[in-house]
């Protein structure tokens, strides 16, 4: 099971917002450096305000951080935007076969184990500002404009 599409749209947002701190960040505009359609931009952008990580002005006047980027993790964002799913990011095939010995206990035993591989990618997205990507996003930047 894939994390959802919001995740690396949110992530995209708030870099563009921490890198563009001269441009008015309108829904329109973001979508375009998305190439998505403004009302995706939108959504995401309600749940980043939710979860207190963007602030938007009322009417035209576009959005901006609400936390300075040293204090934004990729794990706030991931819990912001619903990343996962119900259940989890691992995803078990529906009924296996209750008369065979697999069928009957691969998902109670299988399930310790993604779980603690979520956690694990989790407690990673937890150790990453977003200070540390959008530095890197700059560079990255800068080396193309050569």
């Amino acid at each position: 099971m894939k994390i959802s599409s919001r995740f690396a749209v949110a992530v995209h947002i708030l870099a563009l917002l921490a890198l563009e701190k001269n441009v008015l960040c309108t829904s329109e505009w973001i979508a375009r450096s998305v190439n998505t359609n403004p009302v995706v931009v939108r959504r995401v952008i309600g749940m980043l305000k939710k979860a207190g990580l963007v602030e938007v002005r009322p009417g035209t006047g576009g959005a901006f951080l609400a936390k300075d980027i040293e204090d934004i993790t990729l794990l706030d964002v991931y819990q912001a935007v619903e990343a996962v799913g119900e259940g989890g990011l691992f995803q078990f095939h529906d009924h296996p076969n209750p008369h065979c010995p697999v069928g009957a206990n691969i998902q109670s035993v299988l399930e310790v184990f993604l779980l603690r591989a979520q956690t694990a990618m989790e407690q990673v997205l937890g150790e990453i500002r977003l200070k540390e990507l959008v530095t890197n996003l700059a560079q990255k930047m800068g080396e193309g404009s050569d």
